[in-house]
């Protein structure tokens, strides 16, 4: 019995150190893991300046003053983004900033585009709410304006831009995630209520506004994009091959109508929008790459809706014009289906001044068929830019488009009117 007690005795000291090592040699390693995740924060400004001569829409006004041709410096975009990994799953954002500073801009200087929060329970599911640019239909919904091929992005999937949202942005809930080479996320949005009467042509209701539900999904072929942004590239030159295609769809009830929401008379009418598209970034060889993207859209706001835009237009009115309104402005969005196309090609790096430059010429077409109109409605974009050591964030870009014009009477194309811009854009990062 002694000689048992003796034994049980030596077991216990021979197992006990084993025991303690074991528990520090496990708080060890858990204390490594969270030594490993440092909380992280980063911040940069971009701007984008444009250098601007425009063939102006017939009959506009600068400043009340009849114009037809006018140059211009604007500041096109400012953007300060911040963001920051709190912990490994928490993930905080905000984009300061605002567009369009020009002879017209009145302040305020800097406005709060975004402002969210993201948990990760995994790469396959990821809960946001706040402030974003967060919602589905196509790529171009949801695109950064920092790696854009063309001299601007196409406004026209933007299709609600500030009439119910700021700049594109709204507040609201998602989910996104990625499962295998599927790239998902789904949304609903709260709209801007909209205090203007729509007086017999169908434009956006004056009534509560309903949720709007949207979602984006694209299978990717290649290398998968990172989805910890809104917004995605717009050209990777020759750093990323990808591939994608993709489809989604937006829904708001009760969006639109002809006339005072509150009236029993006025027609409603649901927002209904579906897309396709495909995105295309190819690198070749000497680091020569070609950038590709093909979407075809079908809106519905109601009937025979039609809405002339220009970006960053200078003038401030028209006195008996054509159908295209003052400025820059064209039938850029409306009830009905349009087709947009853009192909570019990044040479490999050349010298120019003893500088290393990236040259990448570009062209995009939107070719849209819209109910309000007898003519089909296309815009042409020629751009090149010049990539200083290959990156975005010291860029050159020499841009034209050449826009359709359209009489008030038989709704018809009778003309074309240039813009052509000189833009630089630079990050201080």
């Amino acid at each position: 019995m002694k000689n048992i007690k003796l034994l049980v005795i030596f077991i216990a000291l021979l197992t006990t150190p084993k025991l303690v090592i074991g528990q520090e040699a496990e708080s060890t390693t858990e204390d490594l893991k969270k030594e490993a995740f440092k909380p992280s924060f980063n911040w940069n400004v971009r701007a984008q300046f444009w250098l601007r001569y425009s063939n102006l829409n017939n009959s506009s006004l600068v400043n009340n003053e009849p114009t037809s041709h006018f140059t211009d410096i604007s500041i096109r975009r400012l953007r300060i983004p911040l963001s920051a990994q709190i912990t490994p799953k928490l993930y905080a954002s905000a984009l300061f900033g605002d567009n369009n500073y020009n002879i017209k801009y009145s302040g305020p200087w800097i406005r709060v585009l975004d402002f969210y929060a993201e948990y990760a329970f995994s790469k396959a599911f990821t809960v946001g709410l706040g402030k974003s640019g967060y919602q589905g239909l196509s790529r171009w919904n949801v695109r950064s304006s920092y790696s854009l091929m063309g001299l601007d992005s196409p406004l026209f999937p933007l299709n609600t831009v500030e009439k119910n949202d700021d700049l594109g942005r709204q507040f609201g809930i998602w989910i996104k995630g990625q499962a295998g080479h599927f790239d998902y996320r789904l949304s609903v949005n709260q709209p801007k209520q909209v205090s203007a009467i729509p007086d017999g042509k169908v434009d956006f209701a004056n009534n509560r506004p309903r949720w709007k539900t949207s979602s984006y999904v694209k299978y990717q072929f290649f290398e998968n994009e990172s989805n910890k942004s809104a917004y995605q590239a717009g050209t990777y030159l020759s750093a990323k091959k990808v591939f994608n295609i993709g489809a989604g769809f937006q829904f708001q009830e009760k969006a639109f109508s002809d006339g005072d929401a509150q009236d029993p008379n006025t027609n409603l009418y649901d927002m209904k929008h579906w897309a396709v598209d495909s995105f295309l970034n190819l690198p070749l060889k000497n680091q020569q790459a070609i950038t590709a993207y093909l979407g075809y859209y079908n809106f519905d706001y109601g009937k025979d809706y039609i809405r002339n835009l220009g970006a960053n237009n200078p003038t401030n009115g028209v006195e008996n014009g054509d159908f295209n309104g003052a400025g820059v402005a064209f039938p850029m969005m409306g009830t009905g289906s349009t087709w947009y196309f853009q192909w570019g090609f990044a040479f490999q790096k050349n010298k120019i001044f003893n500088q290393v430059v990236v040259i990448q010429p570009n062209v995009a077409i939107q070719h849209a068929k819209w109910n309000a109109l007898n003519d089909p409605m296309t815009v042409y974009d020629f751009t090149v830019n010049f990539l200083m050591s290959g990156s975005h964030n010291n860029k050159i870009s020499l841009g034209y488009q050449y826009r359709p014009i359209f009489d008030t009477v038989g709704l018809n194309n009778i003309d074309y009117k240039g813009m052509a811009v000189l833009q630089y854009q630079i990050a201080l990062k």
